[in-house]
């Protein structure tokens, strides 16, 4: 199959919706521009069945509303190739949730794949390179150059036959019906928006480490990028990176000699961005010792040993099963799950099946030897 059709009408949405729909499979994916702009939302998406591949431009389209049912149609399933951020930002910008799916990156780990990109499976199961030149594009831009768009058809005009080979490895191995579960467990998703409030500097690395004045000018510094950012909707570290704000914030240099001299601050951001740089120095030293920001360190509960014996006897347990089955061992039960079973510490099969963190695969694969682990 080669080509594609670009679709910027409401028209044109509707056939191809409704082609689409013919098939009793579609592969879905999307493009959004995070790593350039402040605000990100999809700018583009791309669906392909056995005869089609469509890319549709949300920016030139009233409305999606067609996509929005073809992707809740039960009938239908939906491809994707690692669906949790595509699903999620679905759900944020348009409200979309789709229903049957296929992930073929679940697909591939299940199959106990090593590598679990996209490129490295087509390239093994189906002998197709992806071009790499356009990875971190800004698909924000309009218009969108034809080798751009040859690029993006890439991404879903190969997934149908890539999800019917590792279909086919997970059927030969037994493993189909923990994909199965998998899948069921990924319609649930929904955007989680992080928070962004007025603590959020102390996520940047380094901010815990400062002493309290320190970390009253990063806050002020924090503020000012988004500020910046959000005027000139550009990617946060593309007008100032984390490390710079931190450098700043640690040197609290007073001069612009002081401030072109500060380790880690690069000469040309010196230069642009002197003003803010010492007028957040400035408002940080003047500030008094009670309205500094304060890091309290989270209370330190005592160490539970028993605890932590059963769940490394869990994870022993766990790992000689995953390397039987040649999975890697988060895959098979993550650190995670087995706390849960740790601290649960079921009895008998019917109290390790009430877990709600365990799949019933992970039960029925593990289960057994997770008893005897606690026993």
């Amino acid at each position: 199959m080669s080509g594609y059709q670009y679709v910027r009408t409401s028209a044109a949405l509707d056939d191809v919706m409704t082609t689409l729909a013919l098939d009793g499979a579609v592969a879905v994916d999307t493009e959004a521009a995070s790593f350039h702009r402040y605000r990100d939302r999809i700018y583009l998406i791309q669906l392909s069945n056995r005869s089609l591949t469509a890319i549709v431009d949300p920016l030139a389209l009233e409305t999606l509303a067609p996509l929005g049912a073809l992707l809740a149609e039960p009938r239908v399933e939906k491809v994707f190739h690692d669906a949790d951020y595509d699903l999620r930002v679905l759900d944020r910008d348009y409200g979309f949730r789709a229903a049957n799916l296929f992930d073929t990156r679940v697909a591939a780990q299940l199959a106990g794949e090593p590598a679990l990109g996209l490129a490295a499976l087509l390239e093994k199961y189906a002998g197709v390179r992806l071009a790499k030149e356009f990875q971190k594009a800004d698909w924000s831009r309009r218009p969108l150059t034809d080798a751009m768009l040859e690029y993006a058809a890439d991404d879903t005009r190969h997934l149908l036959g890539l999800r019917d080979r590792l279909s086919a490895r997970l059927e030969e191995l037994g493993r189909l019906s923990w994909a199965a579960e998998e899948f069921r467990r990924l319609e649930g998703l929904r955007w989680n928006a992080a928070s962004d409030g007025p603590d959020a500097y102390l996520r940047v690395k380094g901010a815990r480490a400062l002493a309290d004045r320190q970390r009253a000018a990063l806050g002020i510094l924090y503020d000012w990028r988004e500020r910046v950012a959000a005027e000139q909707d550009r990617a946060k570290f593309r007008v100032v990176g984390n490390d710079v704000l931190v450098a700043v914030s640690r040197a609290l240099p007073q001069t612009v000699a002081a401030l072109v001299g500060t380790p880690g601050v690069p000469a040309s951001l010196a230069e642009r961005y002197q003003a803010p740089f010492l007028d957040a120095v400035s408002q940080a030293l003047a500030l008094p010792e009670a309205a500094l920001p304060r890091f309290e360190r989270p209370k330190a509960f005592p160490r539970d040993a028993a605890f932590e014996a059963r769940v490394e006897r869990l994870k022993n347990a766990r790992n000689e099963v995953a390397r039987a089955l040649g999975l890697d061992p988060g895959v098979l039960c993550s650190r995670g799950i087995l706390e849960a079973v740790a601290r649960a510490m079921p009895a008998d099969p019917a109290a390790l099946a009430a877990i709600p963190e365990l799949r019933r695969w992970q039960v029925s694969v593990l289960g057994p030897t997770l008893l005897a682990a606690l026993a």
